[in-house]
């Protein structure tokens, strides 16, 4: 019984169809290409900056990065991550004891930065590299960033460093300088629709949505994990939510031209 309700649990379309390997990203082709060039002919960089505004799948790809450098099945001449390894599924499921993830939103501090300056010099337990992934690195404090600033410019060959901010003007420029950076763009609505709409159709949760679907990108300002989360809802809620609060987010913001509700 235990077993039958642990593979009946239910989780949000956001995590479920969260991109596993590169093909999986949409409307991020540059970053794709230019880290598949990279990944392949092992010219890998010491540090990665990932910058966009949210939901345009910054930490997805700092995941999808690790993975494919420490995937034990990957070969040589592709970049993509088996997604089944050991090494990936314990990525995957947030307890690679290689893969370090900090908020520091959470850990501004010196003595935070001070574990990772300890922690750099050992040898990856199980994998190739040791990848230390901090999300919303502009919260970190100036003398948080000093201390990291030696160790980012001399990493060990097994580190590897992967930032991720919405906020790049608030990173000082001599980490930016050591970094190689990318700019994850919005996705487009075309690309979303059509994203949400081949999700739609494996799914059971919707039944003729329509124009709802278009409007959800315009909803959530074409976020993809706030998408799905439009799409996991039934559609008479979610019909009446994009027509009560979408008139709302218009009359603030003209960029966008109003969806045609009939």
């Amino acid at each position: 019984m235990i077993d039958k309700i642990e593979q009946e649990e239910f989780r949000v379309l956001a995590r479920k169809y969260r991109p596993q390997v590169f093909d999986d990203l949409i409307g991020q082709e540059t970053l794709v290409r230019t880290l598949t060039n990279a990944i392949t002919n092992n010219r890998i960089a010491h540090a990665y900056l990932l910058t966009g505004v949210r939901g345009v799948g910054k930490t997805t790809t700092a995941r999808i990065i690790a993975m494919s450098l420490n995937c034990e099945d990957r070969m040589q001449e592709k970049c993509e991550p088996c997604a089944k390894c050991d090494s990936c599924v314990s990525i995957r499921e947030d307890r690679n004891l290689d893969v370090i993830e900090m908020d520091a939103a959470s850990k501004t501090g010196v003595d935070d930065i001070r574990e990772i300056i300890d922690n750099v010099k050992y040898k990856p337990v199980n994998s190739k590299y040791k990848i230390f992934i901090i999300d919303e690195v502009p919260m970190l404090s100036k003398n948080a960033f000093n201390a990291l600033l030696k160790t980012l410019e001399e990493p060990p060959a097994h580190v590897k460093f992967i930032f991720a901010t919405t906020e790049v003007k608030k990173i000082p420029i001599t980490i930016i300088s050591r970094c190689q950076r990318f700019d994850l763009h919005r996705i487009a609505t075309t690309v979303l629709t059509s994203h949400l709409m081949n999700l739609a159709k494996t799914t059971d949760t919707i039944d003729g949505i329509g124009n709802t679907v278009y409007n959800i990108p315009y909803k959530v300002e074409f976020e993809v994990p706030s998408s799905l989360g439009g799409v996991g809802v039934s559609n008479l809620a979610y019909t009446a939510f994009v027509y009560l609060d979408l008139n709302a987010v218009f009359e603030e913001n003209k960029e966008f031209p109003m969806p045609d509700w009939n």
